[in-house]
């Protein structure tokens, strides 16, 4: 059975930043959104690439990855495995409960809080420091699925449209692009 994406209704669970390019981020009652920016204080905001890896290619490259959102529900999963990870921990700007993130098209948007508008550009694509966190995390974090092409299950990036204060227990709703839907792919 199809899920109704656009039916989902979720909620903010817990909003992180960080100044700087650490691995975890540091969790807040709440977050700024900036237009086309990102994330008020965080060292990921801007209109251009601030991954270091991607500024080595291109530093003029549009950043793509302007809010980093995780499904809470990783979390669980995570636990059932044996390893333990609270929000912020892998680095997410949002966690989020309710919402099949990783279902969603290329496209969509989400609406949060009051005013927030976050698009939907792509997967995160987990990297080895995963495993300087927790020892083994980043294979738990990374799936096949029936036909063997790789699942990362890491959460999504995305850009923001419209900026907004976004504060934990935030409803968020979903808005689904026009069809054809694109999936998504790493970013």
């Amino acid at each position: 059975m199809a899920i109704n994406h656009e039916s989902q209704i979720g909620e903010v669970l817990s909003t992180s930043r960080n100044a700087t390019h650490s691995f975890s981020k540091q969790t807040f009652e709440g977050i700024r959104l900036l237009t086309g920016l990102g994330v008020e204080g965080d060292a990921h905001m801007g209109k251009t690439v601030k991954h270091r890896s991607r500024v080595a290619q291109n530093p003029n490259q549009p950043n793509l990855r302007q809010v980093h959102l995780i499904h809470s529900e990783l979390f669980d999963e995570l636990e059932r495995s044996g390893f333990h990870v609270n929000p912020g921990q892998l680095g997410e700007n949002i966690t989020t409960r309710g919402i099949d993130l990783l279902g969603l098209p290329t496209g969509t948007k989400l609406t949060i809080g009051v005013d927030a508008v976050i698009e939907i550009t792509g997967l995160r694509n987990p990297c080895a420091q995963i495993d300087h966190f927790q020892s083994g995390l980043l294979q738990a974090v990374l799936d096949h699925d029936e036909n063997g092409n790789l699942v990362r299950k890491a959460g999504v990036m995305g850009i923001v449209l419209t900026g907004g204060d976004v504060r934990v227990g935030d409803e968020i709703r979903v808005i689904l692009p026009v069809e054809p839907y694109r999936p998504l792919e790493r970013v």
